[in-house]
């Protein structure tokens, strides 16, 4: 199977398995429900997340840039990944200021966080080269893909919005990443030309500050626990998922 022909079929699978998570939740408006399965499986993903971030996009954005442009004293991998980190604070932060937004517009914020960061963390499987670090990123992604598309539909449930318009939501969500794929493997044909290398090594810095955000803030404020116990635990898995990511750079 080429690497392409894998592409392909990764985003497939994250495209039925995004609509098939959403389906029980938007068909019986269903309520928040506690699983310890599916809290370890997103912690040890955000853990791969974190890993992918500073194990792999950022070094290689820094390598990239300096081989296209030379020696520079200005840190442009790190001033790329700092604007993903604060894009995803910015729109978070817009979506619980309830003061300055109305009921109705929330569910539609909350969607374009998850939609951005699923067309992102799907441009950054597909502009990778390997087998490996596709497949680990693949993996990561389809782990929390799931639950993620619960949790929107769960909040969209919670909403004014028709059942029509929160099946849109979710379908342009379940369709991001699979873009997101397809768009990251359209730019690596580009990579021979300055122009593309550049592009690809901003966005992969870019991507990173998003990882870093989804693996950090955003896990610990989304994360609900009924005692300390489950903060270990969800420690240790997003431990366990950062050791593998630091255990694939050591061996690529």
């Amino acid at each position: 199977m080429s690497l392409i022909s894998y592409k392909i079929l990764a985003g497939l699978l994250i495209f039925i398995t995004s609509l098939l998570a959403a389906r029980y939740p938007l068909k019986v408006r269903a309520q928040v429900t506690h699983n310890d399965f599916l809290e370890l499986g997103d912690a040890f993903a955000s853990g791969i997340f974190l890993g992918a971030a500073l194990f792999h996009m950022l070094p290689e954005a820094r390598q990239s840039f300096f081989q296209i442009l030379g020696t520079t004293h200005y840190p442009l991998s790190e001033f790329f990944c700092a604007g993903g980190f604060l894009l995803l604070l910015f729109f978070e932060r817009l979506s619980g200021n309830s003061s300055h937004t109305t009921t109705n517009s929330v569910p539609y914020i909350i969607a374009l966080i998850i939609i951005i960061h699923s067309l992102i963390e799907g441009a950054v499987l597909g502009i990778n080269t390997t087998f490996a670090t596709a497949s680990i990123i693949f993996l990561a992604i389809i782990a929390h893909k799931g639950s993620e598309s619960f949790a929107l539909a769960i909040s969209l449930n919670q909403t004014t919005l028709s059942l029509r318009r929160s099946l849109i939501l979710v379908l342009i969500f379940s369709l991001m990443t699979p873009a997101g794929i397809a768009a990251g493997t359209t730019i690596t044909l580009f990579l021979q030309y300055k122009t593309g290398q550049l592009l690809t090594a901003g966005f992969s810095a870019f991507a990173a500050g998003t990882f870093l955000y989804m693996s950090t803030l955003h896990h610990i404020n989304h994360h609900k626990r009924s005692h300390q116990g489950e903060g270990m635990k969800e420690y240790f898995a997003l431990l366990g998922g950062l050791i593998v990511m630091g255990g694939l750079a050591a061996w690529s």
